[in-house]
């Protein structure tokens, strides 16, 4: 499907199967909202938000008002929310294409107001609470009475929303996202005391979807689950939705101490099998995986050797492997019953899989499953994503 071995793989049945099971967690009446920026971190966000969708997502999310508007483009209807900032003249982007947005202080509320004032629509927002993120948010014991009450005044916002977002629901220990939740149910209260009442409650992320009922609200947004990563000691059955395959290029069969790479940090200790494989860090195979990552090599496992490069890595394999230019090197993926997961690199990275999955780089192409449908990226139309 296209000219370089180094491919993304998304499958978009798996996708389309998280969302039903993460429906399958959720109270009667919780909209499922599909969070999809940052590419769909990293898989594409026009054909996940359409697989999403069929899974039974009710809404999308993104953080900016470009990601949403890019979606709108390309013929998503849903409704989507902006949930980062929305700055200068991306309150315009916003409107333009029917985005929800957050507000979180005075300036914020003034900004979309304006916008929407100047555009001749009345914005749909939602109120951003912080209960102990610390980013963005009017403080739950601050002004937020106020700020509500000013959205409601305002002809040309509509208050469809209350939000916030939970530090630590991956933990075991559930402390903090019980505090945090209680803050939140007591801002929600006092707005309803006030008489405002808003269509939908939501701070739960993946991990609080998952595991606590309770946390629910009206809706929830799912990332990383979404993608098949299971957030924490979350109770669920999901599939990873991307892989990362590559093809061997060199094959070298060298004696002991042969060195490798940059800094010459690798030598083998007897003979070996040296493949080279075209992936490096400028596709988001990281420098850290130096000396430390698996791949499995036409089906046999492989030892990252020596530095990964900007775009070249080797692998080693013992004296006895059968490998020949062209054999299929996967990097992330399942083959032949073993996988290298996303947690496998972030354990090698010494970070987490959302970094991971965000930053497999731009040049790597994409390349589309549904069942044994393939297509690349600029092949994905709506015949494709309709047997979903």
């Amino acid at each position: 499907m296209n000219g370089r071995p180094t491919v993304a793989e998304v499958d978009l049945v798996a996708i389309r199967d998280n969302a039903h099971a993460v429906r399958g967690h959720l109270g009667p009446g919780v909209r499922l909202m599909a969070v999809v920026k940052a590419n769909a971190y990293g898989h594409g966000a026009g054909p996940v938000a359409r697989a999403a969708l069929a899974g039974g997502a009710g809404a999308l999310a993104v953080a900016l008002a470009e990601e949403g508007a890019t979606l709108r483009a390309e013929g998503v209807d849903a409704p989507i929310l902006v949930m980062g900032p929305t700055l200068g003249g991306q309150a315009a982007i916003a409107l333009r294409a029917d985005l929800e947005t957050t507000i979180y202080d005075v300036a914020s509320a003034k900004l979309l107001a304006e916008a929407a004032a100047r555009e001749g629509v009345r914005a749909s927002v939602h109120l951003k609470v912080d209960t102990g993120m610390g980013r963005i948010g009017v403080a739950h014991d601050g002004p937020v009475l106020d700020l509500a009450s000013e959205i409601v005044r305002q002809p040309s916002l509509r208050l469809v929303g209350l939000m916030t977002h939970l530090a630590s629901a991956d933990s075991a220990d559930s402390g903090s996202a019980e505090r945090q939740w209680s803050r939140f149910l007591d801002v929600v209260e006092a707005l309803r005391r006030a008489g405002i009442e808003v269509p939908f409650v939501h701070g739960a992320n993946s991990a609080a979807a998952l595991r606590w009922p309770g946390m629910q609200g009206s809706q929830v947004r799912v990332g990383i689950a979404l993608y098949g990563i299971v957030p924490g000691p979350a109770p669920a059955r999901l599939r990873p939705a991307l892989s990362l395959t590559s093809a061997v290029a060199q094959v070298k069969r060298v004696g002991p101490g042969f060195r490798v790479g940059y800094g010459e940090t690798f030598a083998t200790a007897d003979e070996a099998v040296l493949v080279t494989v075209p992936v490096g860090y400028a596709d988001g195979y990281r420098r850290a995986f130096s000396n430390r990552a698996r791949a499995l090599v036409g089906g046999t496992w492989a030892q990252a050797a020596g530095r990964v490069s900007m775009d070249q890595t080797v692998f080693a394999l013992p004296k006895t492997a059968s490998v020949a230019v062209g054999d299929p090197v996967v990097l992330l993926g399942a083959a032949g019953g073993e996988a290298v997961t996303a947690e496998d690199w972030a354990a090698w990275a010494d970070t987490i899989p959302y970094e991971i999955l965000c930053g497999i780089g731009p040049r790597v192409p994409r390349v589309y499953r549904i069942g044994e449908q393939w297509r690349a990226a600029a092949s994905v139309d709506a015949e494709f994503l309709a047997s979903l």
